[in-house]
């Protein structure tokens, strides 16, 4: 493999762990406030692609406005999924809550075939962000670095939020005891709201520029990158939000690498995560950064 060629799957591999990184984000925030593992995250990230979608391409809105008011509707959504399927079930046992969130993305997924079709459709492309770039004897698309600057600016941001504002002191102190947080005066209602509301339009911008690097849309599309993006925040320690990035960008970088080290293997790409899960599971189940919780009696 020659220097360049080596350069681009690096470049492929990072911009494809910000991907990653930002959808597994939801996944360890919610699981950091509720011990829930939000199995509707991926039919959220694929809705995101489908309001950006019908945006641009049936109103005719510009990009920039479309982008904005599909992540807004996305946190809405996601604020709307606690709202009416969680929060109701918040003190019935946790296999209640689960299976409640396995039928909010089965719902979600059979919704969307039955409104948009199961037909995949072409997600419109942006000369700004598809654009090519060249690099010596390569050519990278500008969305491969637009991708992690984005990841960091959001991940600096979120980290601002959580461990500097009134909300973010407020998810900390939710995540730690419910009941204490209630106790202080907050409102845990709204801030356990607010946290899907944060990390479902993460999972939006995460699924804008997912259609812009991979231009095809369908209901079904949010199922494998939702059980990568799960596997990347065990990966990296559910619960931990430095844990779900890390996790991002090993899963991202793996499969890129492992395409292009075994070509034969390329088939196999969606496999390697699973691998990957089960190694870690066996090996350091709290993952890179998780802390080990010990079972109360």
């Amino acid at each position: 493999m020659t220097f360049d060629m080596l350069l681009q799957h690096m470049l492929n591999g990072v911009s494809l762990g910000s991907l990653y990184a930002l959808i597994a984000i939801g996944y360890t925030m919610v699981y950091g406030i509720l011990r829930l593992i939000n199995f509707a995250h991926g039919e959220i990230f694929m809705m995101s692609t489908y309001f950006a979608f019908f945006g641009i391409a049936t109103f005719k809105m510009p990009w920039y406005v479309v982008f904005v008011l599909a992540i807004l509707l996305t946190g809405a959504l996601g604020m709307t999924a606690e709202r009416v399927a969680y929060r109701p079930l918040r003190d019935a046992p946790k296999i209640s809550i689960l299976i409640s969130a396995i039928g909010v993305s089965y719902f979600i997924q059979n919704l969307s075939i039955v409104l948009f079709s199961g037909r995949p459709k072409a997600f419109p492309q942006i000369e700004l962000f598809t654009g090519m770039l060249k690099m010596g004897n390569i050519y990278v698309q500008r969305l491969t670095f637009i991708i992690p600057v984005v990841t960091a600016v959001l991940l600096a941001a979120l980290i601002y939020l959580i461990s500097h504002t009134k909300n973010g002191i407020a998810m900390r102190a939710v995540a730690k005891d419910h009941e204490t947080a209630k106790l202080m005066g907050i409102d845990v209602n709204k801030t356990i709201a607010l946290t899907f509301g944060i990390g479902s339009m993460l999972a939006a911008v995460g699924g804008i520029m997912w259609g812009l690097k991979f231009p095809q849309i369908a209901p079904a599309m949010g199922i494998m990158p939702g059980l990568k993006c799960f596997i990347a925040a065990v990966l990296g320690g559910i619960g931990s939000i430095s844990g779900a990035v890390i996790g991002g960008f090993v899963l991202g970088l793996g499969e890129i690498m492992l395409v292009a080290s075994l070509p034969d293997l390329t088939g196999y790409r969606d496999a390697f995560a699973f691998v990957l899960l089960i190694l870690i599971l066996l090996f350091k189940p709290t993952g890179i950064m998780g802390e080990k919780i010990s079972e109360k009696v």
